[in-house]
């Protein structure tokens, strides 16, 4: 039977780094209406929802004619803020696409809904370039895969390791239950979310990405991005 896929984009207001960075526009568009635009052209994929944690942020979504939930703005994660969205609508599988890539290759995120197997619980991307300079990168998140999954995630340097693109699926019961997990003490140590569900003895099953993603964090990170959509017209 076909998965019925909810696609869902976790989108908050506050950002330390990049301030409203939801709702930047020098583009013509919101930043998340980009990563909105990308979500509707996944080709296996039935709903596409933003989760918001602002009346704000709904309310601008709504005027480009995208579907938005405000979400408690208590929610400590994207995660959690997802799994609201997952109670409220019916699916099999539900990815959580982040707010804050506007460049996602809809391709990679059909293949990571294609790979999850019959028992995969929880999924992600990784890709195969890793440059030094990502390594040194505490950004640039460092997945080591075996057999077909994610067994670690470091964000120092770690030889033979792949570059995590950080977008999930997951089976609803399974987000469910993840989002009442206590994070772990690895989690807490490399401030890394998914470490909790390894820690819990969750296989993350990993699929290969064309494209490494380019994640906004940074007013330089968003300046280079309206470079590129101004030149490509």
């Amino acid at each position: 039977m076909t998965p019925r896929v909810l696609l869902v984009i976790p989108a908050r207001l506050g950002s330390t780094r990049l301030p409203r960075k939801m709702l930047l526009r020098e583009t013509g568009k919101y930043l998340v209406q980009h990563v909105h635009e990308r979500a509707l052209r996944v080709p296996n994929a039935h709903e596409v929802v933003i989760a918001a944690d602002d009346p704000e942020i709904v309310a601008a979504v709504e005027s480009f004619g995208g579907d938005a939930v405000l979400t408690s703005p208590l929610h400590p994660s994207g995660s959690d803020r997802v799994a609201e969205v997952a109670r409220q609508r019916p699916a099999s599988l539900v990815v959580n696409l982040q707010g804050d890539e506007p460049e996602i290759d809809p391709e990679d995120v059909a293949r990571l809904i294609d790979a999850m197997g019959e028992g995969d619980e929880m999924g992600t991307l990784v890709h195969e370039r890793l440059t030094g300079e990502d390594q040194r990168n505490p950004a640039v998140v460092k997945a080591v895969v075996e057999g077909g999954f994610a067994v670690d995630f470091f964000r120092d340097p770690t030889p033979g390791a792949l570059r995590h693109v950080g977008i999930y699926a997951y089976l609803p019961d399974f987000l469910e239950r993840f989002t009442k997990l206590k994070p772990t003490a690895r989690e807490k140590e490399r401030r890394l979310e998914q470490l909790r569900a390894l820690d819990h003895g969750v296989k993350i099953r990993a699929a290969r990405a064309r494209s490494p993603g380019a994640g906004i964090d940074t007013p330089a990170d968003y300046g280079a991005f309206v470079s590129r959509c101004r030149r490509s017209g």
